[in-house]
């Protein structure tokens, strides 16, 4: 089985300095000193694929050239071919569609691409200019969003859907690729809207699944509002809180009579915000763990807690914080709408992800907990 590894080398580099994606503000990236997340992601999928033998026995991969792909499987070990193709010092969406396209016309049936929604849409582009209809697609989430359902859960999950393709126990299924306007969302706008399907192989366990977005209900915002009610009541005075994305801690926020941005981080104490911060502001102010809290809420369907969108949240924040004083609010609809109805991270440290594994409280209505497994 011939498999073709794409990896966008920009993807994902705009969530920890705030940018809320990286389409067309790379350079505003590396000025505040982002660093590249997709060459790390793509090592941890291609050491999962080397340490199965019984995959490399029978899987021959072709990669994009360096730095799309081909340095991160010389240095896991993994024996490849490496198309010929012309790619700028800057890679761009032409160069993605471009390898897309020499990749299928080198016989690769089957399509491990590293990175975030834009990249999923220029697959898809090159899939539908191509009239490619008999190409599998293994998202490997990269991004800043990635609000797509062709994405898996985490690298190694997609080392895992490789196994079981190869084993022949994966039929194929279409997947929604999302198309998230980063203008709108740098502004504080939730634009999103169905740019088409991608096929992939069905293994419902290992893939994120598409964001839904809340309902837009009068009991939703009654239970946002219970929710809020009993977070602000058991806030210490002198407390800080770290206050995630959406529209349920917005209603803490609005509760509070503060500004809180919808689709960014912000930082709370004693009357006061700093409204989208970053990973660096959230280092520099958090000066006492034992008196800050992160404030969160998971993304409808997907249940993803940290590693979509809030990745101002990194895991050194979350470290610093620890588990305990993490606040997972939800409301019940919500939490009935998530896919096998446990939550999921994927912060990109595998000792972060571990610490956060286990069971988790979810504030779900005034002074109701419920304990939801955290995979």
């Amino acid at each position: 089985m011939k498999v073709g590894f794409l990896v966008n080398p920009i993807a994902g580099m705009g969530g920890r300095v705030g940018l809320k994606g990286t389409d067309g503000v790379v350079a505003k990236a590396l000025e505040l000193g982002a660093e590249p997340v997709a060459p790390l992601r793509a090592r941890e999928f291609a050491e999962s694929v080397a340490a199965d033998r019984s995959v490399l026995e029978v899987v021959s991969f072709i990669s994009c050239p360096a730095p799309m792909g081909a340095e991160v499987l010389q240095e896991a070990g993994i024996m490849h071919e490496t198309i010929t193709a012309k790619i700028g010092e800057h890679t761009t969406s032409d160069d993605t569609k471009a390898c897309v396209k020499s990749l299928y016309d080198c016989g690769v049936r089957l399509l491990v691409f590293v990175g975030g929604d834009g990249t999923a849409r220029d697959v898809l582009d090159a899939v539908d200019e191509g009239g490619i209809d008999d190409l599998l697609v293994i998202g490997v989430p990269s991004g800043v969003k990635m609000y797509s359902g062709i994405f898996v859960v985490n690298p190694k999950d997609a080392a895992e859907v490789l196994r079981l393709v190869v084993g022949g126990t994966a039929t194929p299924t279409e997947f929604e690729v999302m198309d998230a306007d980063e203008v709108a969302f740098r502004e504080d706008r939730f634009v999103i809207r169905l740019y088409g399907y991608l096929k992939g192989p069905a293994v419902p366990a290992r893939f994120q699944g598409a964001k839904q977005a809340s309902p837009e209900t009068i009991n939703e915002h009654e239970a946002q509002e219970a929710i809020a009610k009993s977070v602000i009541e058991e806030m210490v005075p002198d407390g800080m809180y770290i206050l995630g994305p959406g529209t349920t801690v917005k209603t803490v926020a609005d509760m509070l009579g503060i500004k809180k941005t919808i689709l960014g981080v912000d930082l709370y104490s004693a009357g006061e915000v700093i409204n989208d911060v970053n990973e660096a502001t959230l280092l520099e102010k958090v000066r006492n763990p034992e008196k800050t809290w992160i404030i969160v809420s998971p993304i409808g369907h997907q249940g993803m807690l940290f590693g979509r969108g809030n990745q101002q949240i990194s895991p050194k924040v979350i470290d610093m914080v620890g588990k305990s004083h993490i606040i997972v609010i939800c409301t019940p609809s919500k939490l009935r709408g998530i896919e096998g109805g446990t939550l999921k991270v994927d912060t990109g440290q595998e000792h972060t992800n571990e610490m956060l594994r286990g069971y988790i409280r979810v504030l779900t209505d005034y002074n109701e907990i419920r304990l939801v497994k955290v995979e």
